[in-house]
This record gives C-alpha cells, sequence and structure tokens, in this order.
C-alpha cells in the first residue's frame, strides 16, 4: 500500500449496520446477496494505479476482527442489541473472497474505471459496503491530490461553517453527522468529530461512525437503510414485492418492539410507504426518516398522515438525510418549528472535500437478492440503481396498481 492503512477497527461502519444485521440474523441468515458500486459523477475516472491502491486497502481490512472491548462498549451503548448477535460479532470477519475489485468477470456500472461487487450471504457481506465506500473515496482525493493536500482547506472550510452556526446564521437545532461512507479522509472525519465534541456544538447529536463514537465519547446514532427494505420484501418470492414496507416493518418490530423506531419511507415511494405504515406502525415507530424527494412536501404529507390517523406529529420524529446543509435544514426546521420534532443527519456536507473539489457521489447498492434483481423507486428520479429494467417495469406497475386501488 502506497497509503497507511485507511480502516483500522471493524467499528468503522455506520450504526445502522448493527441494527440491521442483528434482524438478519434472526431473520435472514441465509438469503444471499450481490452487491455493485456505482460512481455517479460524469466525469470522475479511477485510474489504475487507484484501483491498486484500493485493492490492497481490501486486502488490509479483509485482516481485521472485532476486538473484546469493542464488543463491549457496542453492547453497552446499544441496549437493543442480544447477546447473542454480540457474540456473532466475535466471530464475524469479512472473506477476502467475496469481494471483486476490477476482477473476475464483473464489469463497472458505468464507465468510470472501477467495478466493485461483493458476492456472498447478505448476513456476512452487509458489513463491506460502508468501509468500501470510505476506502475509495479516500484512494481517489489522495491519490488526486496527494494524501492530506486538502486537509488545511478542509478544515478552514468546516470551521467557518461552525463559525457562521455559533453566530446566529443558520438556526439547524438537532443533528448528526452521517459522512463516513463519503469521508474525505479518515484523519479529516476523526478531526470533525473531535472539533464538535470539544466545542460543545449546540444541537449535535451524535454520530454514525461507531469508532470516532466510543473514541470522542459521543453518542451512536443510525436507523435502517434501502437494502433491509430491498431484501425483506424483494428477496423472498412468496411476497408480493410491492409490499415491501410492509414485510420489512413487521420483521423490525418483531426483532426491536418499540426500540430504535425510526423507518425509512422512500424505498418504494413514499406515497407507497403510507399504505403500509397504519395506526400500529405509526404508534410503534418513534418517527421517520427522509432520503429523497422535497422535504417540505414529504414533511407535510407525514403530518398529515399521522393527523389522519389520530396521532399528535409533535410527539414524532421527522429525520431529515438527504443532501442537506446548515441552510437547507434552517429552512426545513423553520417550516416544520412547533408541529413535529425535526432532526438532521448531515454527511457529504460536512465530511467530504469542499465543493470546489467536486465530492464523490458514489453507493454501493443491493442488485440482487436470493439470484432475483431487486431495485429501488426513490421519491427522486435518478437515485435508483437496477441493471433489470423489465423487473423495474414490473415492480413499478405493482406499486402502480396498490396506489390506484388501495
Amino acid at each position: 500500500m502506497k497509503l497507511k492503512p485507511i480502516i483500522t477497527s471493524l467499528l468503522e461502519t455506520d450504526q445502522y449496520k448493527v441494527n440491521m444485521q442483528q434482524v438478519v440474523l434472526h431473520q435472514f441468515n441465509k438469503d444471499r446477496v450481490v452487491w455493485t458500486f456505482k460512481c455517479r459523477n460524469e466525469h470522475v475516472k479511477f485510474t489504475p494505479e487507484m484501483v491498486a491502491e484500493i485493492r490492497e486497502q481490501v486486502d488490509h481490512f479483509c485482516t481485521l476482527r472485532f476486538r473484546e472491548d469493542e464488543l463491549e462498549w457496542l453492547g453497552k451503548s446499544l441496549p437493543w442489541l442480544s447477546a447473542d448477535y454480540i457474540d456473532f460479532l466475535s466471530d464475524w470477519c469479512p472473506h477476502r473472497k467475496d469481494i471483486f475489485v476490477n476482477e473476475g468477470n464483473i464489469q463497472p456500472y458505468n464507465d468510470c474505471g472501477l467495478a466493485i461487487e461483493a458476492h456472498g450471504t447478505w448476513l456476512r457481506t452487509m458489513m463491506y459496503e460502508i468501509p468500501l465506500l470510505a476506502i475509495v473515496n479516500e484512494v481517489y482525493f489522495a491519490f488526486k491530490h496527494g494524501a492530506g493536500a486538502l486537509d488545511v482547506d478542509y478544515q478552514t472550510c468546516t470551521m467557518e461553517k461552525f463559525a457562521d452556526l455559533a453566530a446566529g446564521k443558520y438556526d439547524i437545532g438537532a443533528f448528526s453527522e452521517f459522512g463516513l461512507r463519503r469521508r474525505y479522509s479518515r484523519d479529516m472525519q476523526d478531526w470533525l468529530i473531535k472539533f464538535i465534541a470539544a466545542k460543545n456544538v449546540p444541537g449535535f447529536v451524535g454520530t454514525s461512525n461507531l469508532y470516532l463514537a466510543r473514541k470522542y465519547g459521543v453518542k451512536a446514532v443510525g436507523t435502517m437503510a434501502h437494502e433491509y427494505i430491498m431484501a425483506v420484501g424483494q428477496g423472498h418470492h412468496e411476497h408480493d414485492a410491492a409490499y415491501s414496507n410492509l414485510f420489512a416493518l413487521k420483521a423490525w418490530n418483531r426483532e426491536y418492539g418499540v426500540q430504535n423506531g425510526i423507518a425509512l419511507t422512500d424505498t418504494l415511494g413514499t406515497k407507497v410507504f403510507l399504505r403500509d405504515f397504519d395506526q400500529n406502525f405509526a404508534t410503534l415507530f418513534s418517527g421517520v426518516r427522509h432520503d429523497s424527494g422535497d422535504p417540505i412536501e414529504w414533511g407535510e404529507g407525514l403530518i398529515a398522515h399521522y393527523a389522519k390517523l389520530g396521532i399528535d406529529p409533535r410527539t414524532k420524529t421527522l429525520l431529515f438525510s438527504d443532501s442537506l446543509d446548515f441552510e437547507r435544514a434552517t429552512r426545513i426546521k423553520r417550516h416544520f418549528d412547533g408541529r413535529a420534532k425535526v432532526a438532521f443527519g448531515i454527511g457529504t456536507y460536512l465530511s467530504s472535500v469542499p465543493a470546489q473539489y467536486e465530492p464523490l457521489n458514489i453507493v454501493m447498492k443491493l442488485t440482487s437478492v436470493n439470484g432475483s434483481p431487486v431495485a429501488k423507486i426513490s421519491d427522486t428520479p435518478g437515485k435508483g440503481m437496477c441493471r433489470d429494467d423489465s423487473y423495474v417495469d414490473y415492480l413499478n406497475r405493482g406499486l402502480a396498481w396498490r396506489l390506484a386501488h388501495e
């Protein structure tokens, strides 16, 4: 490796991964999946040197194991995690044979020069996504600009953002840092959380990065991801895929009851989600998360839905996490102030390079579960990812039928 190791602990993942993995261990541990990498930037190209470094960083990642002190912290910090799941993690490890980087017969999702796939059980491979994306992001900027070359710009830009927040230019209330997957570098995300914690920034709730939450004594935060609803709802042929949200919410409720309850609404479009988010689920879940579409329209729809069910929206959390900056978060908060609990998960804006360097827009999504394609039908066109157009057409027809007839 030309760079120092980027991932140094298996705790360097987002909290929602452990939330989901426990459900998978107990209810879906035989599911087999394929993960596919995609770079959404039109003009980004990964050089052969970058690809070679990414491959060597993946080699190192696959040597890591959870330490006993890390697992002890995890069990104490996230009390909804079961003892048998923590025990499972003591044996879990990444397998290099599962991960393909420009090798085998895999092809890039688009013409960016980098193809990554992971094959295996969902239970094992689901923990690869976040570290792989962090590796890709850091390698790209280190080779393009030089390792650490943008550190001063990053720190200066970040301090200016928080100075404006402290001066009252922005009013965002409760927010968490969600930036691990697209961070500029490991060192700078570490510096960011240390900076925020030391400054006692008003409204800061915590970070999704388990490693940094432990290191700096801040809260680890997370919900669920699209992968969970896609796999549970679309990966089992006895289910009608148009009811994916229903099956996923039921499984989550079986696992956690009233704990750990923020539901993601947009995997198949929020309008379909609301068909399944009945009074029982709306009462059990403490709130909902927005990740695509117009945030004001989405929030108004959720407030109306709660009111229709006889639930006071002021007792529920609207968590916004889609492409946020302080200005956008301020606008959203002011719109919904007093009408619901409002919180924000802010990622790229805080952890990636300053905007003048064009942050990477990279994802790694489930593209197959149990041999069949799966798809996300987002509230924002273009955020979905599926290589089988006929499956997307089938899924859209089922969703349209529900909207027209239920």
